[in-house]
């Protein structure tokens, strides 16, 4: 059948633009696979034990080309301490890796047969690593052992003389037999290599006095020990970020402020963005290995230390480091001379050499030994690794805090099962627990005054706890320079009837915990968050208050929170849902943010330059930032100056994205709005955009903005009304727009 010009045109009209979306809706939209539950590490890991710190070590990195033996060990270990390894019979491994100074050298610089540009690392858990060297530039032991044996600069030896010089020993012909049976009856140098790896991955320090303290004892650590536990898990300081439990690092590679010509990282990667990063060593054992850092300049731990809370990195000046050459992480922080002492005796905890392999009275070469210097380091440990006492075993009861007494001297003598209840007073303390099951109560007076503890500017954390099924209840809290309730790695956790202020960058804070309930909690004053959930599995944030503070509340990298009947205003942003990357949660999905009040939000920031959120613009009452599965429904969002609701991709604002950065499956609906977008930050500004009821960037093509809005950015937003083809076509048309506008 013949058609009519009129059906032609009509054909055209409609089917071309049916074609266009269909075409657009073919594209690829990058969606990111969705990381299994069980691979994600979220909430508290440490399920099996009361104190919410024992955490399963991870299994060795092995070599399936070289399964171990006890031969291979053997021969190994041997060879380790053996010059006969060098070129002029005067170097061994251990003359670099000497076990009495914790499998270093006590040099600044590595000293071969000259001088080397980077300090010795210590080989103590490099089972567990991957990246080998400062630089990451070795996989494995096997070929890690290549660089030292071969380099003009260190041992410097020929393999093939090497072969064959350990022929001619006959204890070596009978133990490279017992380990290598199945080979050829000559020496090889890739033998040699094999030996010494399978020697290393047997130096373990996974026994210390923290690691009993995890287990359950709690006498293993002092009480100095302890609040320097607290100091080095919490925000306090940021010691946790890059040196996590249980191996003490990350196995990242961080970037220290440095402005030389030792390229770290970047030299492997070929990523300038790597220029001066390298690789973040373990702490166990750390008291054994002075001097510190990957040049070996710092002396102590406690310059160490130091040099951190600068937040400098290792330049002396701020001024004189190129932009972007320090890692995140790094920011300033002060600590007492108390809180400095226990920090540095925590570390001391951290000390284990109880299965450090014996050093062999002699080699199969007859060559002189390494011999053992001393380490004030040990004497430094031994003296710091006391413990403490045991409470008086005893049924439960309930502890009184008497008004100008201690708190902490009661919370030591507590049990699980005991309720501390403190009366009302000033406290001016900070308060440290670790016992599972106790709750902290306080008891109002005739005028329903809480009991108060003021910090005054001089310690770092209000209350600091670990331990599972942790009640914090009916307290005020202000003055504290990092945060005011500070609980990490802990499951089933209550914080209620709080009152928080000025208590430095956090309000209240549970991190890497699991069942948190905070309810009835207000918090003013704080630089970031004033209610603050990081890393954490099924939460409920209800009833609360956030007002005066950087941020409102906040939910980061966790999994399943519910936010509810909450009033967030005078922030500068209401309530903030994000993924921030290089942390150990790779995901922050599933949070139900809903009747919540969002209003006035257009307080100037004021967190300091280094913090993540200083990025963040003021007048925003929600912000998503690179959060799946988020349900935002029957809010009340009003005059926030920015913005009232935003959507946002974390991409733009980081480097070395770890994560997926884009917002999926966000589905807003039966929220109101007013007032909105009068005034816009000018970072929105300068991000091309205007204000608005909701800011939408076209990140990702899932969202649904089921609402009544009267204003937006796009003017069309996608809705559950839209089919599917429709929603991802609308989407690459919209980033087609935005990539050509530029």
């Amino acid at each position: 059948m013949k058609l009519k010009l009129w059906q032609k045109t009509a054909l055209w009209i409609v089917g071309l633009p049916l074609a266009v979306v269909l075409l657009l809706a073919a594209l690829p939209t990058h969606d990111e696979p969705v990381i299994p539950d069980a691979e994600l590490t979220v909430g508290a890991q440490a399920r099996g034990s009361s104190s919410g710190l024992q955490v399963p070590f991870p299994q060795p990195v092995g070599n399936s080309a070289n399964p171990s033996t006890p031969e291979k060990v053997e021969l190994g270990r041997l060879l380790f301490f053996d010059a006969a390894l060098s070129t002029n019979n005067q170097l061994a491994c251990a003359s670099c890796h000497n076990p009495a100074l914790g499998f270093s050298d006590g040099k600044q610089l590595a000293q071969g047969s000259a001088t080397l540009t980077r300090n010795t690392p210590a080989l103590y858990g490099v089972a567990y690593s991957r990246s080998l060297f400062w630089d990451g530039r070795a996989p494995t032991l096997e070929e890690q052992s290549l660089t030292p044996l071969t380099n003009h600069a260190e041992m410097a030896v020929d393999p093939a003389q090497l072969e064959t010089e350990l022929a001619k020993m006959p204890r070596y012909t009978e133990l490279f037999s017992a380990a290598f049976p199945n080979q050829s009856t000559s020496i090889k140098f890739e033998q040699v290599t094999f030996a010494l790896a399978a020697f290393e991955r047997t130096l373990f320090a996974n026994n210390t006095p923290f690691d009993r303290y995890a287990a359950g004892d709690s006498t293993a650590l002092s009480s100095s020990q302890k609040r320097g536990l607290a100091l080095f898990r919490s925000g306090a300081t940021g010691c946790y970020n890059c040196h996590p439990g249980p191996l003490f690092t990350n196995g990242s590679f961080e970037r220290l402020g440095m402005n030389s010509s030792d390229n770290g990282r970047a030299d492997v990667t070929g990523n300038a963005a790597d220029r001066g990063a390298f690789k973040v060593p373990t702490l166990r054992n750390i008291a054994l290995s002075a001097p510190y850092m990957h040049d070996g300049s710092l002396p102590t731990l406690e310059a160490v230390v130091d040099m951190y809370a600068t937040g400098k990195g290792l330049r002396a000046s701020a001024d004189a480091r190129p932009a972007g050459t320090l890692s995140r992480f790094i920011r300033p922080f002060e600590l007492s001379t108390a809180e400095r002492t226990d920090l540095v005796n925590f570390l001391y905890a951290l000390t284990d050499e109880s299965s450090t392999p014996a050093v062999p009275q002699n080699v199969p070469s007859g060559l002189p030994v390494t011999d053992a210097p001393a380490n004030s380091g040990r004497a430094a440990a031994a003296a710091a690794n006391t413990g403490s006492s045991q409470p008086t075993a005893r049924a439960a009861t309930t502890l009184r805090v008497r008004s100008g007494t201690s708190i902490q001297t009661v919370v030591d003598s507590a049990i699980p099962g005991d309720i501390v209840e403190i009366e009302a007073g000033t406290y001016n303390e900070a308060v440290v627990t670790d016992t599972p099951g106790i709750t902290l109560r306080g008891i109002a007076d005739a005028a329903g005054k809480q009991p108060v503890l003021d910090g005054k500017g001089q310690h770092a954390n209000g209350i600091s706890a670990t331990g599972n099924n942790l009640v914090i209840e009916n307290l005020t809290l202000r003055n504290y320079r990092n945060n005011g309730v500070f609980v990490d790695g802990a499951t089933g956790i209550v914080l209620r009837d709080l009152f928080v202020e000025d208590t430095g960058v956090y309000g209240v804070y549970p991190v890497h915990c699991s069942d948190v309930l905070i309810e009835r909690v207000t918090a003013t004053g704080v630089n970031d968050a004033g209610i603050y959930v990081g890393q954490c599995r099924n939460i409920v944030v209800r009833d609360s208050i956030g007002y005066g503070n950087v941020i409102g509340i906040e939910v980061e990298n966790s999994i399943g929170a519910e936010v509810y009947n909450n009033e967030a205003y005078g922030n500068s942003v209401g309530i903030f849902i994000d993924l921030l990357p290089n942390l150990p949660s790779k995901a922050s999905r599933g949070t139900r943010l809903h009747n919540n009040i969002s209003r006035d939000n257009n307080l100037a920031n004021f967190s300091t330059p280094e913090m993540t959120s200083a990025m963040l613009p003021n007048g925003v009452g929600i912000l998503v930032l690179g959060a799946d599965d988020v349900e935002i429904y029957d809010n009340k969002l009003n005059d926030n100056n920015t913005v009232g609701l935003a959507v946002f991709s974390a991409a733009p604002f980081f480097e070395n994205l770890d994560i997926d950065p884009n917002p999926e499956r966000l589905h807003a609906h039966g929220n109101t709005y007013s007032s909105n977008g009068s005034a816009p930050d000018k970072l929105v500004v300068k991000l091309g955009l205007y204000g608005a009821d909701v800011l939408w960037d076209a990140s990702n093509w899932s969202p649904r903005f089921d609402d009544q809005i009267e204003g937006a950015f796009p003017p069309a937003l996608p809705a559950t009304g839209w089919p599917v083809l429709l929603r991802r076509a609308y989407w690459q048309l919209l980033n087609f727009v935005i990539n050509t506008l530029g």
